[in-house]
């Protein structure tokens, strides 16, 4: 049943991405992270309210951080989609596993435990490689700026991951 919720979830996030290329027509990123909040804000709390469930927090600074870093992680996601073309945007945006492990190397070498982490350096080096081959034929000179925020998109939502992690060893 887990596979069947994560297929569902999959296509569902496909499904927003090509509703945003088609909605940044007629509104801005801004916009459409508003109308995106709203919705899930919805859906939260009418699930919540159906399994009796309260949102009160015993950590609002770490919820705040991860809404911050998640709103802005998805308006470059929005920004992105609208600027550029819905795969190179959806890929920039799926680089976010790239940068949890760049920041678990960063993490390693900041504690003096460089020893065993050359293969993980040697495959994100190499991802961001195939990441840089992937779009250099597909990014024109003025979706410069559009790429480069769609790759603060993906770093964006790897510190989101990053927060939900935190968030769940603290029992939220």
């Amino acid at each position: 049943m887990q596979a069947l919720w994560m297929v569902l979830a999959a296509f569902l996030f496909a499904s927003m991405g090509v509703c945003v290329k088609i909605a940044s027509a007629h509104f801005n990123a801004a916009e459409l992270v508003c109308y995106r909040g709203l919705i899930g804000i919805v859906i939260l709390w009418l699930l919540a309210r159906s399994q009796r469930v309260t949102l009160a927090t015993r950590y609002p600074g770490m919820h705040a951080w991860r809404s911050l870093v998640g709103v802005a992680s998805l308006g470059a996601w929005f920004y992105a989609i609208a600027h550029l073309p819905l795969a190179t945007a959806m890929t920039l945006n799926y680089m976010s596993s790239v940068w949890v492990a760049s920041f678990v190397i960063g993490g390693a070498l900041l504690y003096g435990k460089a020893g065993r982490q050359g293969p993980l350096m040697a495959t994100v080096l190499a991802s961001f490689a195939g990441v840089i081959l992937l779009l250099r034929p597909t990014l024109a000179q003025d979706q410069l700026f559009a790429g480069l925020i769609g790759l603060l998109s993906g770093l964006g939502a790897a510190m989101a991951m990053l927060q939900v992690a935190a968030l769940g060893k603290v029992g939220e």
